[in-house]
């Protein structure tokens, strides 16, 4: 936390002098402290200029949620050019503590958070999203080769097989209407507001960079958490439901479902594997098995099987030796 420039920001708003407590940190360089100025509570976002994360477009997406009944949080304050943003405290009751300290919570809130992205997707997306072409989606997960593979073999292979496979089986099954997506719909950024009605019960986070994409791409994100197991039970009847929102049987959004899946394991193996590399962030290694079991389920549906074999022809199992070989790699910073 840039402590001189957010404590100058705090005092611009009237909150100079308030109590400040570190919240939470993740993969980027975002960083969350929860600050208290008598009865008022609230929470301090800082996201530093040119790192990835806008604090502008978190409070476009936010006004977006918030005016379909959505609980985003509301901001308080922003200084956009500063990357500083005040905004409200929903609580500590995330989904992934919930549901670690009862697991037959799982199913519920899984169910509730995914009423809530119906919601989101019947409603039009706002304007000046990007919107990603298969191609660009195809080329985001390079990261796998460039990264896990490298960190796993020591070199980088070959990849025009694997990304044409990827963009081949995106056009096909994964590149019809779009609709809002948050990208990051997961146990980690979902709280549970018990206080609050329908879907406004379930609190989002994480959402700026928030772009248009297919509707299976967050439902992806919700059940096949990278960090945690989803039950197989839970994914099957969350998948009947929202299929059966959307006047569709769980096999028409099959197809889709697994590729988008695929995409999104391809993209975390080489996301985690840069965070180890590049930053020495090697706590995520230890997900890196149970995303390459989600990305050999996708790959297991028949319509990807050319991409399976690309797939194996360039990337190792995530055995502990790969693992051991990823943490030791570094690379120079860009």
């Amino acid at each position: 936390m840039r402590q001189a420039e957010s404590a100058a920001f705090l005092a611009r708003i009237g909150w100079a002098g308030a109590g400040r407590r570190f919240l939470a940190g993740d993969a980027s360089a975002r960083e969350y402290e929860r600050v208290q100025l008598g009865a008022k509570k609230a929470v301090l976002m800082d996201a530093p200029p040119g790192c990835g994360d806008d604090v502008g477009a978190f409070h476009r997406i936010a006004a977006h949620l918030l005016s379909l009944g959505l609980s985003a949080p509301r901001i308080y304050a922003l200084d956009e050019a500063a990357g500083f943003m005040l905004i409200e405290d929903l609580g500590d009751r995330i989904f992934a503590r919930l549901i670690g300290d009862d697991p037959v919570l799982e199913l519920p809130l899984c169910l509730a958070a995914a009423e809530a992205l119906m919601v989101l997707q019947s409603a039009p997306a706002p304007r000046g999203l990007p919107d990603l072409t298969a191609e660009d989606w195809a080329a985001s997960a390079l990261f796998a080769p460039e990264f896990y593979a490298r960190g796993a073999t020591g070199v980088v292979p070959d990849a025009r097989g694997f990304e044409e496979a990827l963009r081949a089986a995106l056009q096909t099954h994964a590149d019809g209407p779009r609709v809002l997506i948050l990208r990051d719909f997961h146990a980690e950024n979902l709280l549970w507001l018990p206080a609050r009605e329908g879907v406004a019960r379930v609190g989002l986070l994480d959402f700026q960079l928030g772009q248009l994409g297919q509707p299976e791409y967050d439902l992806v994100s919700l059940l096949q958490d990278a960090r945690r197991d989803v039950s197989g039970a839970t994914e099957a009847a969350v998948l009947e439901a929202f299929a059966r929102a959307r006047g569709r049987q769980v096999a028409d959004i099959a197809p889709a479902y697994a590729t988008l899946g695929a995409l999104r394991a391809l993209r975390i193996l080489g996301i985690f594997a840069r965070l180890n590399m590049l930053a020495g962030k090697d706590r995520y290694l230890a997900f890196l098995p149970r995303v390459w079991g989600q990305l050999m389920r996708n790959l297991a549906h028949p319509v990807l099987a050319d991409l399976r074999a690309e797939v194996q022809a360039i990337l190792p199992g995530p055995d502990e030796d790969v693992i051991e070989r990823i943490r030791a790699c570094r690379l120079p910073s860009p």
